[in-house]
């Protein structure tokens, strides 16, 4: 009764947006950012654990998929192009962090790398018949020669050259890998639970990652954007390249949301 109760407002709520025209959309999606912002602003006083955040919301994401292989025995819905870009990032960083520093970051990337692969094995052999090959047809070079040419030319500078150039080819990936799995849900429309499960933690990743940038920003009243030991173009790239997937990633969190108050199991997209 009290959840019913709950859901009614928010039902009503999602209905008198979907009427609004799109510039009030528009303001309405800006405004709750920035409500967000500065919620987590005062409520979250130590900038690292924003990252924290994100690499945990991502390998929540990552169980959800390793709890629906096992136990429905199916990868439908999954794109194979996203996870392997997923591993190809999250490989480039743990190295480049092994080399640098350990710490709970590198930890978390291991952890998360290690169910990645296992995901890849998973779709590729053992559930291969069930994979929807045809749909996930997003050519994987279209995200990896660009972020490849950029972190080339835009990188941290540092001592090493490599793992700079590294760096920056993970951070630039991590920014696009999602597209082949949002490519695929378009193509097929309806989205089972674990899936949209799964993409929606990636969107919250995303944002606690993109509010780190924001807000150290802000803290350091813009002077953080041309730290000379990163590069004048480096920072600004990274913000960027978060802001360019968490608003690629908002369209569908809103679905999902949409979805999950008016208590429906599947996320459906607009044709």
């Amino acid at each position: 009764m009290g959840q019913k109760g709950v859901q009614r407002p928010l039902q009503k709520l999602f209905s008198w947006v979907r009427k609004q025209s799109n510039k009030v959309k528009t303001f309405l999606g800006v405004f709750t950012v920035l409500t967000l912002l500065v919620t987590l602003k005062l409520l979250i006083h130590e900038h690292n654990h924003f990252f924290v955040l994100a690499e945990f919301a991502h390998f929540v994401g990552i169980l959800v998929l390793i709890y629906k292989l096992t136990t429905h025995k199916t990868c439908s819905g999954l794109s194979l192009k996203t996870q392997q870009l997923t591993a190809t990032f999250l490989f480039a960083r743990l190295f480049c962090s092994l080399q640098i520093e350990g710490d709970i970051h590198t930890i978390l990337d291991l952890v998360t790398l290690v169910a990645t692969f296992w995901l890849i094995f998973m779709m590729k052999y053992k559930l291969k018949s069930s994979y929807m090959a045809d749909l996930d047809n997003m050519k994987k070079y279209i995200v990896i020669v660009p972020s490849l040419v950029i972190a080339f030319f835009i990188h941290p500078r540092t001592n090493n050259l490599i793992l700079s150039i590294l760096w920056a080819f993970a951070v630039y990936i991590e920014g696009v890998s999602v597209l082949p799995q949002l490519r695929l849900m378009q193509n097929v429309k309806i989205i089972e639970p674990f899936t949209a499960h799964y993409v929606f933690a990636l969107g919250v990743s995303r944002f606690f990652s993109c509010a780190h940038w924001i807000i150290k920003v802000y803290d350091t009243s813009g002077s953080y954007l041309s730290l000379s030991g990163g590069g004048f173009f480096w920072i600004p790239m990274i913000i960027l390249a978060e802001i360019v997937q968490t608003f690629v990633l908002a369209d569908f969190c809103y679905y999902y949301v949409k979805s999950v108050m008016q208590g429906q199991m599947m996320v459906r997209l607009p044709a």
